[in-house]
């Protein structure tokens, strides 16, 4: 079995992990900057990068540490190339590219969906057919899988991802960021049958997605009312039941339409209490199996790209040591991948 580094810098947290085979963690770090771009409301791509920059170095050391190995016992080294904030990727992948180099190792370009995509089997050699959701604050993509390399895209969001949108009407509600996760947190207690928000392009016909029109329908409401805090929880639920109605509805459309009988939902969003827990249940009624990330694979880490980078090494594939980072989603650029 190959023993692989992992780094991941796409975003907003520094991660490093040693896998070995498809299953064994040796190690995993995730150092997360939630902390220091609360004060700015979201994401800022300079600092982010200047964080991935200070902290990179000595999370690949600690790693490294923790699965007692060295750089020269590793069989290959990964990283994140994209897609992502263009200065975060540069420093993983420059980051791996040297430790390939220095350790004269094959290096491996992973695409980042591709991690999440691959996340829920994580353990298992074999990727089996299925339709994947893959819901995170950069993307909302749903995929049909026919196995390891094999994946046709059905559908995008034609504007904000879900869990951009989760974070946006978090912060209209004065929730902070990252919000999604409040917003989880105050809907168990509300009632999502409460206020009635639009579920953008659920019947549409195909399989794209919109949240924008959601987001907004959330403003107008707030500017044309004042809610008392006794209202928060039913807002919150029933804004995430409008969500929720929108993604579960093609998920199991599209699986039933291309003959799948497993689903799998991946990416940050797929941490959500609520989705899980309604997807568990449409899952049950349609005959059809459901599969989710183990616990801490849901955000941004480098087991997941660990895992996917695994499945290329097996199939004997390798990056060039000048591969440039990728920072645009290119559905075609993840079929090659």
């Amino acid at each position: 079995m190959k023993t692989l580094l992992a780094i991941e810098t796409s975003c907003d947290e520094t991660a490093a992990a040693v896998l070995r085979g498809y299953g064994e963690v040796l190690s995993h770090t995730v150092f997360s900057q939630a902390d220091i771009h609360s004060a700015f409301g979201g994401v800022v791509p300079e600092v982010a990068s200047r964080s991935h920059l200070q902290s990179a170095p000595w999370i690949v050391d600690e790693t490294l540490n923790a699965a007692g190995i060295g750089v020269g016992e590793l069989d290959a080294v990964a990283a994140t190339n994209g897609p992502g904030l263009a200065s975060a990727l540069l420093v993983g992948s420059a980051l791996a590219k040297g430790l390939a180099i220095g350790a004269g190792k094959p290096y491996l370009a992973v695409n980042h969906l591709e991690g999440h995509m691959l996340s829920p089997f994580f353990g298992h050699a074999e990727i089996p057919p299925h339709t994947s959701l893959v819901v995170s604050g950069g993307h909302t993509l749903l995929f049909d899988v026919r196995g390891f390399g094999d994946y046709q895209l059905l559908g995008r969001t034609l504007d904000d991802a879900a869990g951009e949108a989760f974070d946006k009407v978090a912060k209209l509600l004065g929730l902070g960021y990252p919000g999604g996760a409040r917003i989880d947190q105050l809907a168990r207690e509300g009632n999502p049958e409460r206020f009635d928000f639009p579920r953008g392009m659920i019947d549409s016909g195909d399989y794209d997605f919109s949240f924008s029109g959601l987001k907004t329908a959330v403003r107008v409401f707030l500017e044309k009312h004042a809610p008392a805090d006794a209202d928060l929880p039913d807002l919150c639920a029933s804004f995430q039941a409008a969500v929720l109605d929108v993604l579960l509805a093609k998920l199991f459309r599209a699986a039933r339409e291309c003959g799948h009988r497993a689903v799998a939902i991946s990416g940050g969003v797929s941490a959500n209490s609520a989705l899980r827990s309604c997807a568990d249940g449409r899952a049950k009624r349609d005959g059809v199996s459901l599969h989710t990330a183990p616990p801490g694979l849901h955000t941004d880490n480098a087991l997941m790209i660990a895992y996917a980078a695994a499945h290329h090494a097996a199939a004997g594939r390798t990056s060039a040591i000048d591969e440039d980072i990728h920072p645009n989603f290119d559905p075609a650029r993840l079929q090659a991948s």
